[in-house]
Parts: structure tokens; C-alpha cells; sequence
């Protein structure tokens, strides 16, 4: 076994809606190893979200522990939860987030200005993440002249400059079509075998979790079943079966016209 990131410990969040008591995780306990690469699954109402807002210290659990890297969450002001936020943690949502009237490159340095790192490290730390991400040539771009894929590759290079210690996904590939999907996978993938990153995604998909190592399933606030993926599926042959049955439908497009 590896050394864990992340432990929770019967972990509840009730919402008080009035007189209306809304259980949305019950009990939930697990740990998160370095270097991970895992998926979070269940139906709507399932408590997948809520957990990941808990994970990302986004939401305080209504009782139970949670240690990140052998600190208790629930002794953090909040100052020391911001910089967990900005400093340990890197968040990639299905809508993106970007503002739109910025380019790629001031989207990403966005949230190193706020760590007050001079301008050189915050320039140097954009350009290797856009070009992890496979942007170098689209820096100065907005995200109207991106397209979705790229869009979302902004927002995980927007994570990866702060250099966090786990990236937490939130239904990333959601908004975008099969082959961008697999592409956003690739990157998650190469981050995770090459860089040892630690990634959690939330994700509904079984194709998107089946490219991951472990799949953890919440029903009813519950942690159901917690298995390891036997053969993760590589998301480059993924990607390139895709493009091959792309290819393939144009020529035969072609060959009827």
C-alpha cells in the first residue's frame, strides 16, 4: 500500500433545508493514496458531488474527520482552507470557468497572482502548463476562438500551474463530445503515469472511469463498492480508434458523393 493523501472518517453532510433534513453523504469513510488515479460514481442524488466538495474543502462536512496529508481539515481557519484551495488542491469543472474576454495565458496565471509569485515564475509556470496541455500555440487565444476540448484543457492547465498535490474533476469531459473526451483523458493519464499526480474525478461515464485505476460508488450518501479497475483501458488508443472510425466514415462519406 501506498501513503494515503487523503483519509476520511464516517464522513456525514446533512443540508437543513427548513424543516427538511437532506442526508447527502452518510458515514462515509476512505483514503486516497498518492499518486492515484480514481473515479467517483453514482446516479443523481447519489452524494458524488457533495463528496467532492468535501474532498476539495470547497463544503465542511456536518461531522466525521478528514485529514489531508496528516492534517485535520476541521482545524483549518479559514485562511488555511483557501490556501489548501489554491495551494494543494486544483479543481477542473465541467463548465470550464474561464472568463471569457481573457486569453488562455492570463486564464491560467489568474490564480497564481493571488500566491503573490513574482511575474517571471507565474509567466514560466503558464507556459509549461499550456504546453503540458498541448496549447503552446494557442496562448493567446480567448476562449470563444478554443474549442470545447481545448476550453477544458485551459482549465487543467489553470490547475496544474499551481502545482498541486491532487486534481479533482468534476464531470470533465461532461460537456464535450468522444473524441475531446478521450483527448481531456489522454492529458489526465500522462499527468498521472508521468508526473505521479494525483487525480479523483466524479464522473457518471463507465468509458470515462473504465481509463481510470479504481472506481469508488456512492448510493444514497453511502459508499457502496470500492474496486480496482482489473485493465484500464489507455485513453491514446482510445483516442485512436476514435479518429480511425472518423476517418473511416469520411471516406466512406466520400465514397458515395
Amino acid at each position: 500500500m501506498g501513503e494515503a493523501l487523503i483519509e476520511i472518517r464516517e464522513i456525514a453532510k446533512i443540508y437543513e433545508m427548513g424543516e427538511i433534513r437532506v442526508h447527502a453523504l452518510r458515514g462515509v469513510s476512505l483514503d486516497i493514496e498518492k499518486g492515484e488515479l480514481l473515479a467517483i460514481m453514482g446516479p443523481s442524488g447519489s452524494g458524488k458531488s457533495t463528496m467532492m466538495n468535501v474532498l476539495g474543502c470547497l463544503d465542511q462536512p456536518t461531522s466525521g474527520q478528514y485529514y489531508l496529508d496528516g492534517r485535520d481539515v476541521a482545524k483549518l481557519d479559514d485562511d488555511a482552507l483557501a490556501d489548501v484551495r489554491n495551494r494543494r488542491i486544483g479543481f477542473v469543472f465541467q463548465t470550464f470557468n474561464l472568463l471569457p474576454r481573457t486569453t488562455a495565458r492570463k486564464n491560467v496565471e489568474l490564480p497564481l497572482v493571488y500566491r503573490h509569485l513574482g511575474h517571471k515564475e507565474r509567466q514560466g509556470r503558464v507556459e509549461q502548463a499550456l504546453e503540458m496541455v498541448g496549447l503552446a500555440d494557442r496562448m493567446d487565444h480567448r476562449p470563444s476562438e478554443l474549442s470545447g476540448g481545448q476550453q477544458q484543457r485551459v482549465a487543467i492547465a489553470r490547475a496544474l500551474a499551481a502545482r498541486p498535490d491532487i486534481i479533482m474533476a468534476d464531470e470533465p469531459t461532461g460537456n464535450l463530445d468522444s473524441r475531446a473526451g478521450a483527448e481531456i483523458m489522454t492529458i489526465f493519464q500522462r499527468l498521472n503515469r508521468e508526473m505521479g499526480m494525483t487525480v479523483a474525478f466524479v464522473t457518471h461515464d463507465p468509458n470515462i472511469a473504465a481509463h481510470t485505476r479504481r472506481i469508488v460508488r456512492l448510493a444514497d450518501g453511502r459508499l457502496v463498492a470500492d474496486e480496482r479497475v482489473a485493465e484500464t483501458l489507455d485513453a491514446r488508443q482510445t483516442l485512436a480508434a476514435l479518429v480511425a472510425a472518423s476517418n473511416d466514415g469520411d471516406n466512406g462519406n466520400n465514397g458515395h458523393s
